[in-house]
């Protein structure tokens, strides 16, 4: 299946109803699928927050903001279906909890439709495998998301685990100064290398 028509069926989705629901935000499911059938790079994150769930857009928030930065790339290109994948785990916001904390993805989402996707995009060279449930998925077994981005040549130039470029990791960033100086460049060298 054409990875345009699957996403028509993922955006038509409504299987976490009941659940998002229930939850503190009280909200109607609202997948946002991002991706075609061409793109070479893949973005796996978590799931859309709260601003990507009422702009329908992925990474239209201050964390899409420093992730063009990581890879070089304008919004333009970044937001380019044919080029650019983006497949979080969970394709709707799945809410808050009582105390304001983002709820993980519903489990049955990536059960439901990501071996679908992965099998609609038969050309991505690079993923991204930002945050623990996709670096999970992409690279199976558990580890540490700092373990895991700290290995990255083991896993280059076909994946780079990345940490959320959220503000609550700007902690890590600091402590982790390689990430910018070594790891950052050799990324954007291969995000240029596939968007020419």
């Amino acid at each position: 299946m054409r990875a345009e028509k699957l996403c028509d069926e993922i955006r038509a989705c409504r299987i976490c109803s009941d659940r998002f629901a229930a939850t503190h935000t009280g909200h109607q499911p609202r997948p946002v699928a991002w991706f075609s059938t061409p793109a070479r790079i893949l973005i796996a994150g978590q799931a859309p927050g709260l601003r990507v769930h009422e702009s329908g857009k992925p990474f239209t928030d201050p964390s899409g903001d420093r992730l063009r930065d990581w890879l070089g790339l304008d919004e333009a290109a970044f937001y380019d279906q044919s080029r650019v994948a983006i497949v979080p785990m969970g394709f709707c916001f799945p809410g808050y909890n009582a105390q304001k904390s983002d709820l993980p993805p519903p489990p049955v989402c990536a059960k439901t439709w990501h071996d679908r996707v992965m099998q609609s995009l038969p050309n991505v060279a690079l993923t991204l495998a930002i945050g623990g449930p996709a670096q999970a998925f992409h690279l199976g077994g558990k580890m540490p998301v700092g373990q895991r981005v700290a290995a990255w040549r083991d896993y280059a130039p076909r994946l780079f685990p990345l940490p959320h470029p959220s503000w609550r990791n700007t902690g890590w960033l600091k402590r982790n100064p390689w990430f910018e100086t070594e790891l950052l460049p050799v990324l954007r060298g291969r995000v240029k290398e596939l968007m020419t």
